[in-house]
């Protein structure tokens, strides 16, 4: 996977949203930035991208990472508007992103895959006018079903106390994995 030039990481802006389990790929791209970019150095807004982004060197090269400022539901604007704005084509990019039919703790590593209900993905699907783009799925699940039953609720609540945990390690471990995949 050494052609990756972009990571996305999938979430809503604003504080609302910070800890929700919709906003997990936020909090892994974070944690890519956090572990490469010496402190100091700052995501750059680009206003007519609608997102923020850093340039990070793996593995001696620089790869960019970015987090859309819309909402979920437009990712696939912003995708497309950095891919065209860098060059890039879609396989290219790593869209990391939450999913509800994966436990949490658990994630998957794909390609050329459907959206399977995440509108976040079906919205860069659209745009791109391929799937043809690396997906880092962070499984968000519970398994107690029954938390789930209201699939909106449940995406845009925050994580449970118990459930923190697992959150900082599969954030450090995806996180991890994508360094090394790139």
């Amino acid at each position: 996977m050494d052609f990756v030039k972009l990571v996305v990481g999938l979430g809503n802006p604003g504080k609302k949203y910070a800890k929700t389990r919709h906003n997990i790929g936020f909090r892994v791209v974070d944690q890519i930035v956090e572990s490469l970019v010496p402190s100091g150095r700052k995501w750059h807004l680009d206003e007519r991208l609608s997102s923020t982004y850093i340039i990070c060197p793996i593995k001696a090269r620089d790869v960019i990472i970015a987090k859309p400022t819309t909402f979920m539901n437009e990712s696939g604007l912003v995708v497309k508007a950095l891919a065209e704005h860098f060059g890039l084509l879609p396989e290219d990019i790593m869209i990391v992103h939450d999913d509800k039919d994966i436990i949490l703790g658990e994630y998957k590593i794909q390609i050329n895959r459907g959206a399977a209900g995440h509108n976040g993905i079906k919205s860069i699907i659209s745009h791109l006018g391929t799937q043809k783009f690396h997906r880092l799925r962070v499984g968000i699940a519970n398994t107690n079903k029954k938390k789930m039953k209201d699939k909106v609720k449940f995406v845009l609540g925050r994580f449970g106390l118990f459930e923190r945990s697992l959150v900082k390690k599969v954030v450090n471990n995806t996180s991890e994995q994508i360094i090394n995949l790139i």
